[in-house]
């Protein structure tokens, strides 16, 4: 499953952890996505969409 908003495009990005004592780990942030039913050209399709996209009504969620 690609984790990847259909809409903006957020998806998966790589940084450290830093500990108190400056020792650096690699770790991964992840975006929330949520799989939405929504209205695209006359049609109902089921999307996966970050939560920005949808608290910023880019997107309507199908009923």
């Amino acid at each position: 499953m690609s984790r990847i908003c259909e809409i903006c495009g957020k998806g998966t990005i790589f940084g450290n952890n830093v500990s108190h004592a400056k020792n650096r780990t690699r770790r991964t942030w992840r975006p929330n996505l949520l799989k939405i039913k929504t209205m695209i050209g006359g049609t109902v399709l089921s999307v996966k969409v970050c939560t920005r996209c949808l608290k910023s009504n880019k997107i309507v969620k199908v009923v």
